[in-house]
């Protein structure tokens, strides 16, 4: 592939990633859970937006297995725990 299409690749990469955890810092200041949620989902988007970035680029050859293992692995968990942090703070507001 072109440079330019990779550098497009990682750019979007990046921006995805920086969006996790910008979302998840501007839900926090809000005053409802019901707010902070609707961030959280947000962040949450943004971590599968990272995590097909991954696979693509572990597919065209970007990067290798150990690379990409290093990489989703915390990715999943942190999936994870932003659904079960949504989960809980939309029980709270029944």
């Amino acid at each position: 592939m072109p440079w330019f299409e990779k550098k497009g690749l990682c750019d979007q990469l990046q921006r995805a990633v920086v969006s996790i955890a910008s979302n998840i810092a501007e839900g926090s200041s809000r005053p409802s859970d019901a707010d902070f949620a609707h961030f959280l989902d947000i962040a949450l988007g943004s971590a599968y937006e990272v995590e097909t970035q991954l696979h693509i680029s572990k597919n065209i050859g970007y990067i290798g297995e150990d690379t990409y293992q290093s990489l989703i692995n915390p990715l999943s968990s942190i999936e994870r725990q932003l659904n079960g942090f949504i989960n809980t703070l939309r029980k709270n507001q029944r």
